[in-house]
């Protein structure tokens, strides 16, 4: 496959962009001096864009990977949009302990996912971390803040980023205009950016990144979706009609995933991003599935969590998988190899 090429980002030059930016810096400096650094190894995941990154399917193959190595591994999420703003544990890595409306919806999705990997959210997430370590037993060893890049009050000893192949600098600018959180130039503070959703062309970003300040490595992985499965983790039945439903940043990417596994929806459904679900919504879904003959719904794993047990329809669900390319994990084993010893 020939590696993408990257041009390099377009400068904000905007009186708004340079204010904006300013505004960043001055956080940034704020926080320097104030984080907190919680008595454990912290590997911050996070990116610059609004949503869509391929950053939940991350998390998870390096929660697996940490786990695998034999490090009690424990992930500190906000759970975006969840309606209780308190510390909570969502899983001890025995599988979820709370909903999504309590948890938010991707962490109750990781909790799922990962046996033996602890999730805890709350937005301090030193003080979600802090009560980590008291509260599970035995405690966790090494930290995973989930879209943590930004979240400037807890140190720690790795920062990676992940970028979408399709859109990696996001049209360069800020809002309201961009599709930035942060500057480009954040990613001087990035240990390593993560090419998401590509198979190779990860030197060529680096390269291009370079005027505006990173320094560090980066890496392709992949996003590939796995078979269609029910609830009760049997395949989709070949030749069923569904109703596609999605409440995520990019929904023509769950919906090509589909369609590269033969599945052609009676109907679609597509919603905002973490979307509830209100009663309204899961009649307006009973009622395309009425109209179409579907026989099942199919959705994403996000909104799973959230539709499992509130429909009275079968569920289907599209799992996606993130696979980081060899040479990211050769470097990861290296840098915790590194903070073993003390060392960054």
């Amino acid at each position: 496959m020939t590696a993408p090429a990257f041009s390099p980002p377009p400068p904000a030059s905007s009186p708004w962009q340079r204010l904006y930016a300013a505004a960043h810096a001055l956080r940034r400096h704020w926080w320097a001096e104030r984080r907190r650094t919680l008595p454990a190894p912290v590997i911050s995941v996070g990116n610059l864009h609004w949503g869509g990154t391929g950053k939940t399917p991350l998390v998870a193959a390096l929660a697996e990977r940490l786990r695998d190595r034999g490090l009690r591994t424990a992930i500190l999420s906000r759970g975006y949009r969840r309606r209780d703003s308190r510390v909570r544990l969502v899983s001890d890595g025995e599988g979820p302990l709370l909903g999504p409306l309590v948890a938010g919806d991707e962490p109750v999705l990781l909790a799922g996912m990962l046996p033996g990997v602890a999730v805890v959210v709350g937005s301090d997430r030193f003080e979600a971390g802090r009560q980590a370590l008291e509260r599970l037993q035995p405690p966790p060893e090494i930290f995973l803040l989930d879209d943590g890049f930004s979240h400037l009050r807890l140190a720690r000893q790795l920062d990676l980023v992940a970028l979408p192949a399709g859109d990696p600098f996001g049209g360069g600018r800020l809002p309201p205009g961009g599709r930035l959180r942060e500057p480009l130039a954040a990613l001087a503070r990035a240990d390593a950016v993560i090419l998401t959703g590509a198979e190779d062309g990860a030197e060529g970003l680096a390269e291009s990144l370079r005027p505006v300040g990173f320094a560090g490595r980066a890496f392709a992985s992949q996003t590939r979706s796995l078979p269609a499965r029910l609830h009760s983790g049997e395949p989709l039945p070949a030749g069923a009609r569904v109703v596609a439903v999605a409440a995520i940043a990019r929904p023509e990417r769950f919906l090509a995933a589909a369609g590269a596994q033969g599945i052609v929806p009676a109907a679609t459904l597509t919603l905002p991003d973490h979307h509830r679900y209100p009663q309204p919504t899961l009649e307006r879904i009973a009622a395309l599935v009425r109209e179409h003959a579907a026989d099942y719904v199919l959705t994403t794993g996000k909104d799973a969590v959230k539709l499992h047990g509130r429909l009275d329809l079968p569920l289907a669900e599209l799992p996606i998988r993130a696979e980081p390319e060899r040479a990211f994990w050769a470097w990861l084993d290296g840098r915790l190899d590194q903070l073993a010893r003390g060392t960054r």
